[in-house]
């Protein structure tokens, strides 16, 4: 992958440099759906920032200014029937939310997989509580597909099971509007 340049954005592969500001974000995520990715120590950070380095899908966002990573992009087609289609997803630090960032850094992501990628089709799942999320899927001219209940199951740190709601968002080539 290339590096993409926005306005105040360099979306890159990822850094050893980035373990710190990952373990920052990863230490506690807000949605359940990223507990799986959660980091306990930052040497468990520099170890997953290598291995996103080496992972096509996994994209930095950071700021152009400083180069300081403030959340990330994902981007798999590996487990669809058709390899023009693409599953998309964010996660950015709390901190830099209501900044603008994330439209900014998703809008490049979906230029970069349609016109340099080949994809035809782009969709994410979203619980329906990350209002967020849905919010930014409607501002990248997604549509709401439908919504599956009990879909996905999160594990709680107590152990206990939850299940969620989820929304599948999506979009086709043809219907894109930077």
């Amino acid at each position: 992958m290339s590096i993409i340049k926005t306005p105040e954005l360099i979306i890159r592969p990822f850094m050893e440099k980035d373990a710190a500001a990952l373990f920052d974000y990863l230490s506690s995520p807000l949605a359940p759906c990223f507990l799986d990715e959660k980091l306990h120590s930052l040497a468990e950070a520099k170890n997953d920032v290598l291995r996103r380095a080496n992972d096509p899908g996994q994209f930095a966002v950071c700021i152009k200014e400083t180069d300081h990573l403030i959340g990330h992009l994902f981007a798999d087609n590996s487990r669809e029937p058709d390899s023009d289609t693409w599953s998309v997803g964010w996660h950015f630090n709390s901190r830099y939310a209501k900044q603008g960032f994330a439209i900014q850094s998703a809008t490049a992501l979906f230029q970069y997989l349609f016109n340099e990628k080949g994809a035809r089709r782009l969709y994410a799942w979203v619980e329906d509580y990350n209002l967020a999320s849905q919010k930014l899927c409607e501002r990248l001219h997604m549509r709401r597909e439908g919504c599956f209940k009990e879909f996905v199951s999160f594990e709680r740190e107590n152990g206990e099971k939850r299940y969620d709601n989820t929304y599948i968002y999506a979009l086709l080539k043809k219907e894109w509007v930077p």
